[in-house]
């Protein structure tokens, strides 16, 4: 009775852990999520996009021009646009196009005759309404309607996760980025906007009012797309990258520059570490730009946003607790190394936004380590652990715009550091990295590409290692005892035949490989106390005697 019992707990335990990582999805998810037919059959060029903020009403009018391809005939297609946004008009060569809605995606019916299979089309949407409101940005993001520190007005958008139908229509689709991009802004005279690429012209309507007009010359996914509006002030500086000279463009609030100047010193070494491991950085040819923000911050593409109040570590806390974390900006490091994760190599589905973050989580131990040496990295990237959670797979589910675990950014990284033990070869570690942001330059991309590139680079097979670390909420167990002169070992995973390398303490000389499965193994061991057997701390697994 006792034994049944017992099962029974363990099945409800079971089952309610399993309940607290389902969740509902509903066809407006799969809309958002999914490339359906009315996605499919067009591949955006690019989004000449103009918008007008009414700061007094919190509203937004506008129109964006989609320039895309016709891939195969077809007669609807589906934009985005978020309610409580509204749609004034669309319109195609100067005829008036229908169009259905169903919640924020519409619709419109085409002139299939005019769709013609590997031909370049344009369409108008015209727009206004007043959107959604940042809740707590950029984690729950919107439009963000703020007061600088003189009470003057300060505008921005952050919409990762949301995506930026919230704010503007296009194809919300993580998959589909324009090759290039123009974004105009409207602003009243006194007011400056930041947006992502060049400052091509601003020029005054006729109104009374600036308009910014910014290009942007490479890809861009959706959610990077920005606005930021204020009273700001620029100065500039260049580096000498592997790409040659590259701009260095901050843009802060007037009163803050003489501030700013001293604490973006840090950016140059940044750019040197990151280059040195990710490779050349990614938008040379759109600069580099800091942005002061009235949200924490953001990895918008070359118009990084920044909100950490100029402030050491992750506003003035050290993440990691080692305080290795206190000796650099977190929010200046983290997003910047975006433009290489997240950026240059951006996921096709929102589920597998670790290689977004886990990387570039990483990229906090690498500049560590680059500032201040192996020892202090080492301190930082185990210092995280204590902010995992293993409450719920990385990896989210597809095709209904899901993220996954945020331990997708503490965890993902220690994963990331873990595997660069296994290769135990730092010159073709850097290799992979920097081979990844080469070979996928510019692309979207999936988990098995990522997979599978890894293999081909190591000549090892780390998809079991991927499989445990991403798709379940347990890390690797290491069960071992010792009997004499014998280590015996295995490995406890979720994952059937999982055979990652490990290293440990067989003798007093140092750490060596063992090479677990899920079957008992064993080896000899030298070690003068068997209380002394460790496994090195570098890797990420849970330790147990039996």
């Amino acid at each position: 009775m006792r034994g049944i019992l017992m099962l029974f707990l363990v099945l409800l335990t079971a089952l309610t852990a399993g309940a607290q990582h389902q969740q509902t999805f509903t066809r407006a998810d799969t809309l958002r999520g999914t490339v359906g037919r009315e996605r499919a059959w067009w591949d955006v060029k690019s989004y000449d996009l103009h918008v007008k903020p009414n700061i007094s009403d919190s509203t937004l009018e506008g129109y964006n021009v989609i320039t895309y391809r016709v891939l195969k005939v077809d007669s609807i297609m589906q934009i985005d646009l978020q309610e409580p946004l509204e749609i004034d008009s669309i319109a195609q060569d100067k005829q008036s196009l229908t169009y259905q809605r169903e919640g924020s995606a519409i619709f419109v019916n085409m002139v299939a005759k005019k769709q013609l299979k590997g031909k370049d089309k344009k369409i108008t949407i015209f727009y206004h309404g007043k959107p959604r409101v940042a809740v707590n940005p950029p984690w729950d993001g919107g439009l963000i309607w703020r007061k600088d520190n003189q009470g003057r007005p300060w505008v921005a958008t952050a919409c990762q996760g949301l995506g930026a139908s919230v704010w503007w229509p296009n194809k919300d689709h993580q998959s589909d980025e324009p090759n290039n991009m123009t974004i105009s802004i409207t602003t009243p005279p006194d007011l400056v906007d930041v947006s992502n690429g060049r400052l091509k012209k601003k020029a005054m309507d006729r109104d009374g009012n600036m308009v910014w007009t910014w290009y942007v010359s490479n890809p861009i996914n959706n959610y990077d797309v920005a606005m930021n509006i204020g009273h700001y002030s620029e100065f500039k500086d260049t580096y000498s990258g592997e790409g040659g000279k590259l701009d260095l463009d901050y843009w802060v609030l007037d009163y803050n520059v003489d501030t700013a100047q001293t604490h973006f010193a840090v950016v140059k070494n940044m750019l040197k570490c990151f280059e040195a491991w990710f490779g050349k950085y990614p938008f040379y040819k759109d600069s580099y730009k800091l942005v002061e923000s009235p949200h924490l911050g953001m990895e918008h593409q070359s118009a990084v946003a920044y909100g950490n109040k100029f402030k050491m570590g992750y506003k003035g806390t050290d993440l990691s607790g080692s305080g290795w974390g206190l000796k650099w900006d977190f929010i200046i490091v983290h997003e910047s190394g975006h433009e290489w994760f997240g950026n240059n190599i951006t996921t096709k589905d929102i589920a597998d936004m670790w290689v977004h973050e886990s990387f570039t989580n990483y990229s906090e131990t690498l500049f560590t380590e680059c500032e201040y040496g192996p020892e202090a990295a080492f301190e930082y990237i185990t210092g995280v652990r204590k902010n995992i959670k293993n409450d719920v797979p990385i990896i989210g589910q597809y095709g209904v715009n899901n993220e996954g675990s945020g331990d997708m950014y503490y965890k993902g990284g220690n994963m990331i550091h873990t595997i660069r033990q296994i290769v135990n070869n730092d010159y073709v570690f850097r290799e992979i990295l920097r081979g990844l942001n080469k070979t996928f330059w510019h692309q979207t991309v999936t988990t098995r590409q990522i997979e599978e590139y890894f293999n081909e680079k190591t000549k090892m097979n780390f998809n079991k290692v991927f499989e445990q670390y991403l798709t379940h909420t347990s890390i690797p167990t290491l069960e071992y005892h010792i009997e004499g002169s014998q280590l015996k070992f295995r490995w406890v995973t979720d994952v059937e035949n999982f055979n990652m390398p490990v290293k440990v303490t067989l003798n007093d000389g140092g750490y060596r490989f063992i090479y677990p499965g899920r079957n008992w193994q064993s080896t000899g061991i030298t070690l003068s106390d068997p209380k002394k057997f460790k496994v090195d701390p570098n890797f990420y697994v849970n330790v147990k005697e039996i």
